[in-house]
């Protein structure tokens, strides 16, 4: 009996997510404005990546381009499990893949 709960509230969605962006969307006026707030998180990706490649490459002397390269929330550093370990202990949190 557990698992059709589960089962029924993991495989069909709440309404109000479809909803909610039927609002958004439907509204010119509020779709504007969340078309501004991506653009603005999709430019702080873009900044903190330049940024980050910027550091890294003063630090290393090596080439962090791929960084940079990349599109999207998330992105492969190309650092080896040492070098995550190594920043963990500066609170500077990653996935070690």
């Amino acid at each position: 009996q557990m698992k059709r709960i589960a089962r029924a509230t993991y495989s069909n969605p709440p309404l109000h997510g479809a909803l909610l962006v039927s609002t958004v969307l439907g509204d010119p006026e509020l779709k504007a404005l969340w078309y501004k707030e991506v653009k603005g998180m999709a430019d702080r990706i873009i900044s903190m990546r330049t940024a980050l490649r910027n550091n890294l490459e003063s630090i290393s002397g090596d080439s962090w381009q791929h960084v940079t390269d990349q599109i999207g929330m998330f992105c492969f550093s190309g650092m080896t499990s040492e070098h995550v370990d190594a920043l963990y202990e500066k609170s500077i949190y990653m996935t070690s893949n």
